[in-house]
């Protein structure tokens, strides 16, 4: 499917936009940890696109859904709202071509941003030339102002209105948020509204308190491999026939997105980084945005817990019904693990108290993310259709004992044209996946059991 840049869609405006508690959470781990975690939204082209093309994108960017700041509030309990970006990040253009086995590099590149959350700059467009007469484009973004959907909803609108002149006041930029007529009122308001929330949040968590998440299974200290005191996390991109990856899924009573689940797992056993019989928490981000929704971050995770054999294929039936129970356990308020409930308390402490709690915190030792089809929406840009286009979370360079202090394990991130399946895999455990090489290996073992063959980027 092809966007149009003739018929924009009609998206109506919004009054004061207030960070939720997802956007509280991603502001307080930035303060803490900088960039340890971004999006990217990245497209192969096998021809040269005009920079002049480019820079019409970045200018709607700059005046669209993702060109938002944050304005703190004074008034204790009161929660900062969104404003329109004062500031972006300029077109970044690589004029050294890229070789074919440089891509991931230069996409992984890409990272190496600092985002300002208070004046706007939470975004980073880039591109390069390929030597294969191609090019690369990269859209990096911050979790504070935006998951996955809210890029792809910033994106689609953008190359909508190519041929328009960029404004707050006709795109997506409507929906980044406007200040209160009387701020000093309507935050106190918005204090009394957030305590009741935690008195509410509190209530619920005693009332639940008898009910559980998946366990972790702790990280092996051991082996512990001699290794720079900072590290990459080893990333890869492959590529396999949809219809070839659903049948696969059939074929063991399985799912598209059960398939993805299972290959996250049996990566993370066969690294060794969990033993036989193991239970792998496998969390399950899941969109719950709306149209015309102004939130920067609309999503929830499902955690589920899956077992792990030595030697044989992950359970694919077992997976669809632990799918099955988690969504309907959080669906309803008295099911939903205790701390879901405490949100409104978290938005209230102080950066120092998250500190502390920072210092035992640990990443999702297996996430698997499905975008389903959501490459073809984004994927032309005037006429200009990419060849590949990838969406996932990229782990930037970091302590190698933070690594291994947080306990991360892998990220999955699944797209589709409707034709070709594009996943990123991320191994962040420095022990278990120290290098692309040692990624590879496993990664391939594990498609092998499943009789799939992937390209490699």
């Amino acid at each position: 499917m092809t966007l149009t840049i003739s018929t924009p869609p009609v998206i109506s405006g919004v009054g004061v936009n207030r960070l939720t508690a997802d956007d509280d959470l991603f502001l307080k781990l930035h303060s803490l940890y900088g960039n340890a975690l971004v999006n990217q939204l990245a497209w192969r082209f096998d021809e040269p696109l005009d920079p002049e093309l480019l820079a019409r994108f970045h200018a709607h960017l700059a005046r669209g859904f993702l060109a938002r700041r944050v304005q703190p509030t004074r008034v204790p309990f009161a929660r900062p709202y969104w404003l329109p970006a004062t500031e972006s990040l300029p077109l970044g253009w690589d004029s050294v071509p890229v070789t074919d086995d440089e891509v991931l590099d230069w996409y992984f590149a890409q990272s190496r941003v600092d985002f300002d959350p208070e004046t706007g700059q939470v975004w980073r467009l880039s591109a390069a030339p390929t030597t294969a007469g191609g090019t690369l484009v990269s859209l990096v973004t911050s979790h504070v102002a935006s998951d996955g959907g809210a890029v792809l909803f910033a994106v689609g609108d953008a190359l909508s209105r190519l041929d328009e002149s960029p404004d707050f006041a006709t795109g997506s930029g409507l929906l980044v948020g406007t200040p209160p007529q009387n701020s000093l009122n309507a935050n106190v308001i918005d204090a009394g509204r957030q305590l009741r929330a935690v008195a509410k949040g509190i209530r619920a968590a005693i009332d639940t308190r008898g009910v559980t998440e998946p366990d972790r299974t702790p990280r092996p200290t051991l082996p512990e491999l001699p290794l720079p005191t900072r590290w990459s996390p080893a990333d890869l991109v492959v590529q396999l026939d949809l219809a070839e990856w659903n049948a696969a899924a059939t074929r063991h009573s399985g799912t598209t997105n059960g398939l993805l689940i299972a290959l996250g797992a049996g990566i993370l056993g066969r690294s060794g980084r969990v033993g036989d019989t193991a239970d792998i928490r496998v969390d399950i981000p899941h969109s719950m945005r709306t149209p015309d929704d102004p939130r920067a971050n609309a999503s929830t995770g499902l955690p589920i817990s899956v077992t792990y054999r030595t030697g044989e294929r992950i359970d694919l039936a077992a997976v669809r019904s632990a799918v099955k129970r988690a969504a309907t356990a959080y669906r309803d308020p008295a099911t939903t693990p205790a701390l879901q409930h405490l949100q409104p308390l978290q938005m209230i402490l102080p950066r120092f108290v998250l500190r502390r709690f920072a210092r035992t915190a640990k990443a999702p030792e297996c996430l698997c993310t499905n975008l389903g089809e959501t490459a073809s929406g984004v994927a032309d840009f005037a006429g200009h259709r990419a060849s590949a286009v990838l969406m996932r979370p990229v782990v930037c360079t970091n302590d190698t004992a933070m690594f291994r202090r947080v306990e991360v394990g892998v990220n999955l991130s699944f797209s589709t044209d409707g034709h070709t399946v594009t996943l990123a895999v991320t191994g962040a455990d420095p022990d278990r996946f120290p290098s692309r090489t040692a990624l590879r290996e496993v990664l391939a073992a594990e498609f092998e059991s499943w009789g799939l063959i992937p390209s490699f980027w």
